[in-house]
Parts: structure tokens; sequence; C-alpha cells
């Protein structure tokens, strides 16, 4: 068995990130270890969640400050799923979190994108329960 533990999302700065994520987004700490002087492992994951995390990654390098808010070259980059789509959808627009892409009603689910405080694409899914566990096109 295996399961993707982490994924790596490029900030700018630690405690920028964590104010929106956990302010805006309500995300819960998971962890915040200082490493260095300048760097930490910083874990963060939506309420409720019980598989895979986000490692805010503050950029070190050019190149890495480079990819701060397009890490996947204007794609969706990540789906945040939802029990309840509409109550997280007016939660986060009264938080001004920046929607791009309006609520749908599609086969798989309900479906709205939205910015991160960076640019990067998320879409915010409750997936029908007949779609659970299965490939979704966004």
């Amino acid at each position: 068995m295996q399961t993707l533990g982490h994924v790596a999302l490029v900030v700018r700065e630690y405690d920028e990130a964590l104010s929106f994520f956990t302010r805006t987004l309500n995300f819960r700490v998971v962890e915040d270890t200082r490493l260095s002087d300048d760097k930490r492992w910083v874990l963060i994951a939506p309420p409720g969640s019980q598989g895979t995390s986000l490692l805010l990654a503050q950029a070190a390098t050019p190149e890495q400050v480079s990819r701060i808010g397009n890490q996947t070259g204007g794609r969706v980059f990540l789906f945040l799923h939802t029990d309840d789509f509409w109550r997280d959808y007016r939660e986060m627009t009264t938080r001004k979190v920046k929607f791009v892409r309006p609520p749908s009603e599609e086969t798989y689910g309900t479906v709205a994108v939205f910015e991160d405080l960076y640019g990067n694409l998320w879409d915010l899914l409750q997936l029908k329960a007949a779609n659970v566990g299965t490939a979704i096109q966004t």
C-alpha cells in the first residue's frame, strides 16, 4: 500500500501563507517546526482532513520564486473536496476568496475554481456519490 503524504506548495513567505490558509480557507496547522534560521517544516490541512497535507515551502532561489502562483502552468493545481459545496462556497466568498470560474453542476458534482493568495488555481468540489474515488476531468 502507498499513500501520498504531502504536496509541496511554493510560497513567498511562511507566515503570509499561513495567514491566508488558516484565516481565509480555515485550514489547520498540522506542524510548524523551525529547521534553521530561514527554513521551516510547515504542514497544513483542510478541516476534518485525514489525508494528504500541504507542505508550505518558502521559495529560496530565483527559480523557485518564479514558480510562486503558477506551479502548473495555469491549470487547476489542487482539488479541495467538500461535503457541502454551497456552505463552503458562501463562507469562502464572505472571506473574499477570488473565484475565477463560477459554480457549475457537472455530471461528476458541483465545482467552482478559485485562486489562492498567489494565483494558483484550485477546484472547490463536491463529488456526487457515484463519482467518489473516480477520475474527474476539470
